[in-house]
């Protein structure tokens, strides 16, 4: 036989090679990772900004140079001469800390006065004056071209270092980002703290919850700092209350099983040790009858204890659906007849011509006819002789009340007896045993109600008997 392929790993899950982050951590990467990349965003654009206004500022300034260079060209007899001498050039372009290069060109071209070879920006049709980088003597330099319009138009250019601009850019971004880091930081160890005592109620719940007893179904003490964290304690207590509901319904059912199946299976056992003891196949076939008989009443008890077992549960896992009720009764009506025609039992239906819809559980619902239509039969007999016995189910839909009423005219129980008739294990008794069972009926039936959202009433008709009603209110 070929190998058989390896399980895959449930979706979603991680192997122990791939831990997941703590909660504090993705909280931490997810605030400050757009933190610091809109500080960078933020400080490019400062950069930008710092470096464009610098530029303006030395720009204004070797311009005003240009301009003051150009105040010193004259024209004398259709020729450009050039006013100032070295030591007054020096005066005016002095700077302590930029080298300043400066040239005035003819219209041809040809250089009238400054510094040879000095590169010249490269004009530009209608502009005055044209800013540019260029490179001088291995230096590197802002120059400006000024273009000055008289008789004859001559060109001043005019360049200089840019060590003091530098620096003054460095100084301003220093002192701007500098700042927003120690913020930035100062920031990242508050979100940590706080982000860190926000948590801390999870982490107590999470480690409550890992050193609690698999039995102990206690409600956990939670001390919420946030709503969210309130909600998820409220949803994990209200989680620990159903389950713990379940396990008290599951540990109910087994005990009722083991305490009410005793007697019926002793019984059943003493019936076959007596048939055993004698040949007379009389006496097998009388026995054998109680074994049946008793073995019906067992299969009968252990069927009421897996309905009140479902009641138990049905809040949890019964959803509600539009249900029919005039059909859903007339279903079950003909379900019993053969049963009912068995027992000379008159059981019939009214009320069923106008048509009922109820948001309901068919289950349950079938449950409370079920049970009420079975007490009726085994209990509901008129005790004076001569009188036949009657069961009606009726259905009622007035003054915006569905009414499901089952009535028979038996003996009848009295008003003391109704209330224990509620509750489990409670067999009633109206001068005679009500017959075999072990007091379940009304009990199922009295929780279906509550889960139906119907009202249990339980009273006795004028002409006799017993009346068990469930109403449902108008919206």
């Amino acid at each position: 036989m070929g190998a058989q392929p390896e399980t895959a790993p449930a979706a979603g899950l991680r192997t122990a090679h791939t831990p997941l982050p703590s909660l504090r951590t993705r909280l931490l990467r997810h605030v400050l990772a757009p933190l610091a990349l809109t500080w960078l965003v933020g400080t490019a654009i400062s950069v930008l900004v710092a470096n464009g206004f610098v530029q303006r500022a030395f720009d204004r300034s070797i311009l005003d140079d240009a301009y003051a260079v150009a105040a010193n060209v004259r024209a004398a007899n259709g020729r450009l001469e050039f006013a100032l001498t070295s030591r007054e050039v020096q005066a005016v372009l002095f700077d302590q800390v930029e080298t300043v290069y400066f040239a005035v060109l003819r219209p041809d071209g040809t250089m009238l006065a400054g510094n040879a070879n000095l590169p010249v920006p490269a004009p530009q049709a209608g502009e005055e004056y044209r800013f540019s980088d260029v490179s001088y003597q291995g230096h590197a330099l802002r120059a400006v071209r000024l273009h000055a319009r008289g008789s004859p138009p001559f060109d001043v250019v005019m360049a200089q270092t840019v060590h003091s601009r530098a620096a003054l850019l460095r100084s301003v971004l220093g002192y701007s980002i500098a700042p927003q880091i120690v913020l930035l930081l100062a920031l990242s160890w508050w979100l940590r703290r706080a982000i860190q005592r926000d948590l801390q109620p999870l982490v107590a719940l999470q480690q409550a919850l890992a050193q609690r007893a698999a039995r102990d179904l206690a409600p956990l003490q939670v001390r919420p700092s946030t709503r969210d964290l309130w909600n998820l304690g409220a949803a994990v207590n209200g989680l620990l209350a159903r389950v713990a509901d379940s396990v008290r319904a599951q540990r109910e059912f087994a005990g009722n099983v083991a305490h009410e199946l005793r007697t019926p299976l002793a019984g059943i056992r003493a019936l076959a040790s007596y048939a055993l003891q004698h040949d007379e196949p009389a006496v097998w076939q009388a026995q054998l009858h109680a074994i049946l008989h008793s073995e019906e009443r067992a299969s009968h008890l252990v069927e009421q204890l897996l309905a009140l077992a479902l009641a138990d549960e049905a809040g949890y896992v019964l959803p509600a659906q539009p249900v029919r009720l005039d059909e859903l009764v007339h279903a079950v009506v003909l379900r019993f007849l053969q049963r009912a025609d068995a027992a000379q039992v008159d059981l019939g239906a009214r009320g069923l011509e106008q048509a009922v819809t109820l948001q309901a559980q068919p289950v349950l619902l079938e449950g409370v006819l079920h049970n009420l239509i079975d007490n009726a039969l085994r209990h509901g007999r008129p005790a004076r002789g001569g009188v036949a016995a009657q069961i009606t189910v009726a259905l009622e839909h007035t003054g915006g009340e569905v009414v499901l009423a089952v009535s028979d005219n038996g003996p009848g129980i009295s008003p003391a007896l109704r209330d224990r008739l509620r509750q489990r294990w409670v067999q009633g008794e109206v001068g005679q045993s009500l017959g075999q069972g072990a007091g379940l009926g009304l009990a199922i039936v009295t929780r279906y109600a509550e889960l139906l959202g119907a009202r249990l009433e339980i009273t006795t008709p004028p002409q006799g008997g017993l009346c068990v009603r469930l109403v449902w209110p108008g919206p």
